[in-house]
């Protein structure tokens, strides 16, 4: 049986080849999340507006195997700008998807980038 985390890995922004159109901008709320959908992979978007940057992981929680990752509070931890999984509140880098608790495996990261008020985020396949 496949493990559904499988379907999930980090993307680095040298190895993107598609860039998938997420949504507008305006679409994301402020310093929270949003969950889209890109082929069997549900990711995690973030607007961190404090800080004017973007980011995207896997939206399932590691722990639990839920898809709630997008539905977790923001923040930063000694200026790593993270998520908490609203489930158990572990918490994860939001650049590298480190357990920043140490006790987990890492969550997949992607690039994220924005032209024309729309939100794109790159994946290898």
């Amino acid at each position: 049986m496949e493990n559904i985390l499988d379907n999930y890995k980090t993307v680095d922004t040298n190895d993107v080849k598609v860039w998938f159109e997420a949504a507008k901008a305006s679409n994301f709320p402020k310093d929270g999340g949003a969950c889209i959908k890109y082929k069997n992979k549900q990711i995690a978007v973030f607007n961190f507006a404090r800080e004017g940057k973007w980011y995207a992981c896997q939206n399932l929680c590691p722990h639990k195997m839920e898809m709630v990752l997008s539905r977790g509070m923001i923040g930063d931890d000694k200026g790593i700008p993270k998520v908490a999984c609203p489930l158990h509140k572990k918490t994860f880098s939001l650049e590298n998807g480190e357990n920043l608790n140490g006790d987990m495996d890492a969550i997949a990261t992607y690039p994220v980038k924005i032209e024309n008020d729309v939100v794109y985020v790159g994946f290898t396949e």
